[in-house]
């Protein structure tokens, strides 16, 4: 008897810079996974969507906004129960900084300090240093995710 074949949904997640500032979501308070923290701009991929169509329509979405550029700089396996997640890790720029709020929650634009300072989803402390030291030629960095005892993210940059 065979067992049922392991399945992962992909995401996308897009951390853009504008004038050396972040775009950071402040997820709603009624978001089902991590209410009130800040995180990139992201989400599912829809059937037949790419992944750079996808997170063109999350940042279209969440923040009214179209990156100018956007290439991907990491993937990050997560697990959740008996499944996985292959979170795309994209970052970009744009050239328009006006923003809007959607259901998802508040963007907004915060400099490298005061980003660490955030209540950030876990993981995304250790993504965003990792994205500044990467050179525009530097491969994606491959990663994985699990939840640890309290149900926070553990990241483990595998390269």
């Amino acid at each position: 008897m065979s067992q049922p074949r392991y399945t992962a949904i992909p995401r996308v997640l897009c951390l853009l810079r504008h004038e050396g500032r972040w775009l950071l979501i402040r997820r709603a308070a009624d978001r089902r996974l991590w209410p009130n923290l800040y995180n990139g701009v992201g989400g599912h991929v829809e059937a037949e969507e790419g992944l750079l169509a996808a997170a063109q329509r999350e940042l279209q979405e969440e923040a009214g906004l179209t990156a100018a550029t956007l290439r991907l700089r990491g993937v990050i396996h997560e697990t959740e129960g008996d499944h996985g997640v292959m979170v795309f890790v994209f970052s970009g720029t744009c050239t328009c900084s006006e923003l809007r709020e959607s259901p998802e929650g508040t963007p907004g634009w915060f400099g490298d300090e005061e980003a660490q300072r955030l209540d950030l989803l876990p993981d995304l402390r250790l993504i965003l240093p990792r994205l500044l030291a990467m050179g525009p030629e530097d491969p994606p960095f491959l990663a994985r995710s699990r939840c640890d005892a309290a149900g926070l993210p553990v990241l483990v940059f595998e390269a």
